[in-house]
């Protein structure tokens, strides 16, 4: 079984490598997925050890970063994806034992999310997971992969409007658990599902039933 952990930083202004490094030591998750990330965050080794992995956006101060506590097989991968109005966007993809997790910042266009969404299950193989900040509003529409992240809001929009955009989609995995951790320094809550490999009918008997519904 794997704990994922995904979390939007909120870059410069939101949380510090301190704070990261107190949710790896309360929580211990196999793998942390961060968005936002940003050369401050460059240190979290040298705190915690393990092994970790910054892929910045062209032309940003922040990115993609994935820690986690024993080596990858192998280094993750860095995907372009369609380009938003303001700036480029990227993918992380990353083989996590048997189990290939895409970590995505997606944009806020509502169809373009979507395209980037396609054009990343098009190179994952069948087990696999897509985690992160969607940036989407309903539902994902992405043929084969379930919505299997935590119900409730994840982010509040200009602290009015209560949204879910932080997310996981899975295909030919199970998920364990899946709950959103309290909002700390960040404007996003972090988000932590629990993975493991399983048939199809074994994955959504072990979903909680308001996940299959």
């Amino acid at each position: 079984m794997t704990k994922l952990i995904s979390w939007n930083l909120l870059r410069l202004t939101g949380a510090s490598l301190d704070d990261i490094v107190r949710l790896i030591r309360r929580e211990d998750p196999d793998i942390l997925l961060m968005q936002e990330a940003t050369q401050d965050i460059d240190g979290l080794t040298r705190r915690v050890g393990g092994h970790y992995q910054r892929n910045q956006l062209p032309g940003r101060v922040h990115g993609l970063a994935v820690w986690t506590p024993n080596p990858l097989l192998s280094r993750p991968v860095v995907m372009p994806l369609q380009a938003g109005a303001m700036f480029n966007r990227i993918c992380q993809i990353i083989q996590f034992g048997s189990i290939t997790v895409a970590n995505v910042h997606l944009s806020h266009g509502q169809i373009l999310n979507r395209r980037q969404l396609r054009r990343i299950a098009k190179v994952l193989p069948y087990r696999s997971a897509v985690v992160g900040d969607y940036n989407l509003i309903g539902p994902p529409l992405l043929p084969g992969f379930r919505d299997v992240g935590p119900r409730e809001p994840t982010h509040v929009a200009g602290d009015m409007v209560p949204l879910r955009v932080d997310r996981c989609l899975i295909r030919g995995v199970a998920c364990l658990e899946a709950r959103a951790l309290l909002r700390e320094a960040s404007d996003h809550r972090p988000i932590v599902v629990r993975l493991a490999l399983a048939s199809e009918r074994q994955a959504v008997d072990a979903l909680p039933l308001d996940v299959v519904a």
